[in-house]
């Protein structure tokens, strides 16, 4: 066979076909599917062959290239069916992105694939078993039968077993995504009443009410949020969760976890979900099309001013000559985002609210999903943003300032099963405490520690939480700390000796993970002195004291959009801005989510890796404790904490 296409009736097999599978094999199995469908009266199909082009850089198709009534892709022992009527493009993409690191690499980076041998599966019972799958994938109503997404089909060759699996649509799909143009008529937020659906919570669905098919994410043939979920069998407090995505950076593959740690595996597997899309929808613009380009200095008041949100030091500059940086007068790329302050647009870099977008020498900083949630309405995502942004930016004054705070009580918590996680971390060897973080704004935050009551192996960990409910708040720190504190130990010892080099050199924090790992080693413990050894604390504090009631005395109401609009006041009353982002993507939609960056120009921004640590050199880190009048003046470097913050 030398033709680049097989010529048949009912399957068209494409050129990477006679690649993958070899000439002879390629017309034989060709022939016998043919001949397979026809006896069933089965439907028209494209046979496709994966693993053979990267399908990320592959053009656009032609109207309705990638598109037929049942697209079929081979791959080794794997014959994948559908979805009928679907775009295979996505199929593809999806495929590609949980395929390992080698075959990846060989894939994007220029490489080559071939088969190992000659294609075992060109006889007439394979081809009979695909035809019946195929003529059954496309019967009516098979394509997404009770579920959000369309159904897939995965045929083993050599035991005949079939598997489904949803298929989620890439919203970066050259041949169906419709990606929206960014404009600043668009990023006007419309924020209707969004009644919470029970007292007590901040959101206007439970998690379980949005349908989450958990395979369609995470699943080793296509899962948009990775191969695998796996469930954290080793933690002894929750029933954490733990899934993984991995993006293109240049060369190397960067990996991005998510996960749930909830009382079940069940909803922690949903909460991770959330999560997982979360983080994906920030990294870089999917579903929108980014338009405006020029310098800071064009735009002026019209855009958020980098300078406010923090910028690295000149030493870091030095160090990393690739990383330009911040020129007012210098091109960069803007996204359209929407002053809850000033109720107009407003121009923000595309780096500062897509924290992945592409070439690293364009971004003169790294940003991260700090200030990046999920809501059922978008008041719900807007508040539970800002409040991720409040309570970074009270956490790192409170570390890098080293302030004294006022503890809390956790038996004064009103939760039973607060008090039952903190019992049950003392019988793990942890004490856990907890701290009034309240720094600028009244909005309840805490912050929690769990410290070995022997000061040993795993000494600390730290977790945060804020909210209007001082309940939620401190439930939220613990649940950070009660499952991080039983697995660092272990943890700690594993990487003792790298950590203890971080531990002498902080210039070797240079990841996310170092930061809270590296208080694992004892002798970090003296870090955290200035908060739990404070001489003279005081009494401690109830967990209803941090209440802040409104004028009628309620903590909050029965709606998050009134919620959010007395935290924005908070933060807008001290000279701050509130500017919302809308990251939703088209997946997220269909599960009616929400998600949204929430930047604040001049609070601190979370970094990570010590060199990167933009706070210590913003003005606020200076003078924010001063003016909230826990400080008698403005703070000197001296006065700085001189090690990283354990921030996980």
């Amino acid at each position: 066979m030398t033709t680049d296409r097989i010529p048949a009736g009912r399957v068209a097999a494409g050129p990477e076909v006679l690649h993958a599978l070899g000439p002879g094999a390629a017309a034989r199995f060709t022939a016998l599917l043919e001949r397979a469908l026809g006896a069933l009266g089965g439907p028209r199909v494209t046979l496709s062959a994966l693993g053979t082009a990267d399908a990320f850089a592959r053009p656009a198709p032609g109207p309705g290239g990638s598109r037929a009534p049942v697209p079929v892709h081979l791959y080794g022992h794997q014959a994948v069916v559908g979805p009928p009527g679907g775009c295979a493009r996505c199929l593809e993409r999806r495929w590609q992105a949980v395929r390992s690191v080698a075959l990846r690499d060989a894939l994007e980076l220029g490489g080559d694939t071939l088969a190992a041998g000659a294609w075992p599966y060109a006889h007439a019972f394979a081809a009979d078993a695909l035809a019946a799958l195929i003529t059954a994938a496309g019967a009516p109503g098979a394509a997404s039968p009770g579920g959000v997404f369309p159904q897939v089909r995965l045929l083993d060759l050599r035991t005949g077993s079939v598997r489904r699996h949803p298929l989620v649509p890439d919203p970066e799909c050259p041949g169906c995504a419709a990606p929206e143009t960014d404009t600043a008529a668009g990023a006007a937020l419309d924020l209707p009443p969004a009644p919470k659906y029970r007292p007590g919570v901040f959101r206007t669905r439970p998690v379980e009410s949005y349908g989450i098919e958990v395979a369609a994410f995470a699943n080793p043939l296509c899962g948009a949020l990775g191969p695998s979920l796996v469930q954290d069998v080793s933690s002894t407090t929750t029933s954490a969760t733990i899934g993984c995505f991995s993006m293109r950076s240049g060369e190397y593959l960067r990996e991005t976890f998510w996960g749930g740690h909830t009382d079940s595996f069940t909803r922690s597997g949903q909460v991770g979900v959330l999560e997982g899309l979360e983080r994906y929808a920030g990294m870089r613009a999917r579903s929108r099309t980014t338009s405006v380009t020029g310098p800071l200095s064009r735009f002026g008041a019209d855009a958020v001013d980098p300078r406010e949100v923090g910028l690295y030091s000149e030493a870091f500059h030095r160090e990393n000559p690739r990383v330009r940086p911040f020129d007012p007068d210098r091109e960069i790329a803007w996204v359209w985002g929407w002053s809850l302050r000033d109720r107009v647009p407003r121009l923000v870099p595309e780096i500062l609210t897509y924290y992945h977008a592409p070439g690293l020498e364009n971004r003169f900083v790294q940003e991260s999903s700090n200030g990046c949630a999920s809501g059922g309405s978008a008041a719900e995502a807007v508040y539970f943003a800002l409040m991720e942004v409040v309570e970074r930016d009270a956490f790192l004054l409170t570390w890098y300032g080293r302030q004294p705070l006022p503890e809390i009580d956790p038996a004064s918590s009103s939760r039973p099963a607060t008090r039952a996680m903190v019992d049950r971390l003392a019988m793990y060897g942890y004490r856990a405490r907890f701290f009034d973080t309240r720094i600028t704004f009244p909005i309840p935050v805490v912050t929690a520690v769990a410290e070995r009551f022997d000061g040993g192996t795993g000494r600390m960990c730290f977790g945060a939480g804020a909210g209007l409910d001082p309940e939620s708040a401190l439930d939220s720190a613990l649940c950070e700390i009660a499952t991080d504190a039983v697995n660092l130990p272990g943890r700690t010892e594993r990487d003792e000796a790298r950590l203890r080099a971080m531990a002498a050199d902080f210039s070797l924090v240079t990841a996310l993970h170092d930061h809270p790992l590296v208080y694992g080693v004892p002798e970090m413990g003296r870090h955290a002195d200035f908060l739990l050894r404070a001489p003279g604390g005081g009494p401690t504090r109830t967990v209803a004291e941090l209440e802040w009631p409104d004028r009628w005395g309620a903590a909050a109401s029965d709606d998050v959009r009134t919620d959010l609009e007395r935290c924005v006041s908070a933060v807008t009353a001290e000279g701050f801005d509130v500017v919302v982002v809308d990251q939703t993507m088209p997946e997220q939609r269909k599960l009616g989510l929400h998600t949204v960056s929430v930047l604040v120009p001049g609070l601190l921004p979370i970094d990570f890796g010590w060199s990167r640590q933009r706070a210590l050199g913003m003005p606020r880190m200076r003078t924010g404790l001063f003016t909230a009048g826990l400080r008698e003046r403005a703070l000197e470097p001296g006065d700085l904490n001189p090690a990283p913050h354990p921030f996980p």
